[in-house]
């Protein structure tokens, strides 16, 4: 029982001294609270009390000058339909493909759809012109 005793005195030595740390702490943060709230003050009253100064008038920005805009780079299609109305006889596949440098299926498929569509049509076998 006599050590139950002495135990609680410590304990109850240990919690006096953490109160008393707890209230210098507490102590600090208040005067820690009211310094910064002076600085607040200190600042907002400066800033009242310093002179405005008038607003610029604004600059018109000059324009800059608009760009034209690029064509768009041509499309095969246009390519071969385009190589084809400057050839008055007609153009065969080879040709085509040596002055596009597209391959041969690539060709032949234009040269389907562009005559479907109306674009070009067939004068002989394997030559196109212009519709």
């Amino acid at each position: 029982m006599a050590e139950l005793k002495k135990d609680l005195q410590a304990v109850n030595k240990g919690l006096k001294a953490l109160v008393r740390k707890t209230e210098t702490l507490a102590k600090k943060v208040d005067k820690l609270e009211k310094a910064q709230a002076a600085a607040k003050r200190k600042t907002k009253a400066k800033a009242k009390t310093t002179k405005k100064v008038p607003a610029k008038k604004k600059v018109a920005a000059k324009k800059k000058p608009v760009a034209k805009k690029k064509a768009a780079p041509l499309t095969a299609t246009d390519k071969i339909v385009n190589i084809i109305k400057r050839s008055k006889k007609g153009v065969d596949v080879p040709t085509l493909m040596k002055k596009t440098g597209l391959a041969d299926k690539t060709v032949r498929n234009i040269l389907f759809r562009s005559s479907k569509q109306g674009k070009i049509k067939r004068s002989g076998r394997g030559v196109y012109v212009a519709a």
